[in-house]
Formats: structure tokens, sequence, C-alpha cells
């Protein structure tokens, strides 16, 4: 689906990097087929030597020769970014932006360009275990829809959505997901190294223990609260913990974190289609 197609990434952070990456690991490009631009040189050589692909400076330049136009940028410089390229832009190339909190009616009125798709991968993408949430507009043709879900399924799994709320339901509960499981690592590890373990071993005991349970999880078709209570004893260790937990509100503190999380993606996409520009307290989601 994407051998022939040429790909120009606006923006070769992190992200970027990670969409390149499972790509050329899944043999769906090469390398020749892809141009990166960046306005620092030095990270364009380092992705160059790295993956044997063409990097410049200019936006525009990439964008020339692309079927395919993936937006990697940080949200503050969309603006200035979508100016540049619309008259470069033509209206057969598919636009896909993974830029946190802007819309694609955002995109497509500062871009003058009505095929567009918007994702949210998050940062599990780098090593082929993420998940991205996506949709397309009416503009996009079955096959670059075909192409978007390629581009995305190779860092890890997707989901296509009807609607493009669910793009900030999904930012909240996926994109924003891996930092509330880093911090339930973190504070596993710490109640280890309270009792006595090393921080080392306490590491070893968390990582595998949470690996091990969504595996565990994924094996079955059972509820989460089955499983748990599969390993609940009466009058045991886990039913004391877990009325610590319940005392302590775990359940209703992530539920207005994620909620939150929301509200706050919710509110930069309004920004976002009535100001493309603006940069004032931006999602702290991976965009690149």
């Amino acid at each position: 689906m994407l051998k022939s197609a040429r790909i120009a990434f606006i923006g070769s952070g992190v992200m970027a990097e990670a969409i390149l990456q499972g790509m050329l690991r899944q043999e769906l490009i090469t390398p020749a087929s892809v141009t990166c631009s960046d306005p620092f040189p030095e990270r364009g050589r380092e992705l160059e030597s790295r993956y044997g692909i063409k990097s410049t400076t200019s936006n525009r330049e990439a964008v020339g020769g692309a079927d395919i136009v993936i937006l990697s940028v940080k949200p503050q410089v969309l603006a200035e970014v979508l100016d540049e390229l619309r008259p470069v832009v033509r209206s057969e190339q598919l636009v896909i932006s993974i830029v946190a909190g802007a819309t694609t009616a955002a995109i497509g009125k500062r871009l003058a360009h009505s095929a567009i798709v918007r994702a949210m991968p998050n940062t599990p993408a780098r090593i082929g275990e993420g998940m991205t949430v996506w949709i397309a507009t009416g503009s996009v043709s079955q096959q670059d829809r075909a192409r978007a879900r390629a581009v995305f399924a190779a860092l890890g799994e997707e989901v296509y959505m009807d609607h493009e709320e669910y793009l900030d339901m999904a930012t909240a509960l996926s994109g924003t997901g891996p930092a509330y499981i880093f911090m339930v690592m973190e504070a596993l590890i710490d109640a280890g190294v309270h009792m006595g373990f090393s921080r080392r071993i306490a590491q070893q005991l968390v990582l595998q223990t949470m690996q091990g349970s969504v595996a565990f999880a994924r094996s079955t078709d059972r509820h989460p609260a089955e499983l748990r209570n599969a390993v609940t004893s009466p009058g045991g260790t886990s039913a004391e913990a877990i009325y610590q937990l319940e005392k302590g509100g775990l359940r209703t503190v992530i539920s207005k974190a994620v909620y939150a999380a929301y509200q706050k993606s919710r509110l930069l996409s309004r920004l976002s289609e009535a100001d493309p520009s603006h940069n004032e307290n931006r999602a702290e989601v991976p965009t690149n």
C-alpha cells in the first residue's frame, strides 16, 4: 500500500522518527522514498546517517515531491508552518497530522486543503507497541485511508473513529496514558524500596509484574474486575491492600485525572479552531 508512496515529514522529532522507524521496520517503505524537514541541519544529518533517508531544512522542498505529508511539528509553530506550506500543498496529497490539539477544521482552513487525517499516537509507538486513534475527513479517499491505516499499524495497534471528538478522549486516555502508568510504576518501585528492596530489584519486580498482568489480561476475555477478584483471597494480603486503595479513592483520582486531561484537550481543540497560532498551556502529549 505504501511501497510507491513518497513521504514527507514536516518536523523530525521523536514521534516522527518513531513513525519512520515503524514503517522501515516492517518494510512498508524504502529510505529513498522519505524526505524529512527540520530547521536544524544536524538533526537531518543524524537521520540521514541512521536511516538512509533524505533531509532538508526547507518544508516546501520536502512537500514538493510527496504523496503523503506528515505534520509532526510542535503545536506552537503549526500556524507558521501551515502558512508556509499553503502555496505548495496539492489537492491530491494526503496530509496526516499528529499535532496535539489541532483539529482538522483548523488545519484545513489554514492550509486550504481538505484531505486530512488527524491522529493521536502515544510514546510506546517508539518500540512498535503504540496505540493510535485516528479520524479522516470526508475528502480522504479509501486508498488514502488504507495508506493512513498502514502507517499507524506500523506503530502498534490503531483504532479508527467516525467523529473527531473521540480524538480529545483518546488524548486523555491513551495519548496521555503512559504518564499515568509510569507514575504507578514509580509509586510501586518506591514502595518496594521503602520495604527494603534495592531499587534495581524493586524495578525488576514491578516492571515484570505489570508486563505479565497486561499479557494475562490480553489472553482472556474476562473483565479486569474478575481477574482482580481471582487473586483476592478473603482476609488476605490483596484484600488488605485493595481496602486501602479504595479508602484512598484510587478510582476517583484516576477518573478525575483522565477527565481533566480530556477537558484540557477539548479546550485546546476549541482554541485551535479560533486561532491555530495559540500556544499557551499546550497539552503535554507526544508531538515532536
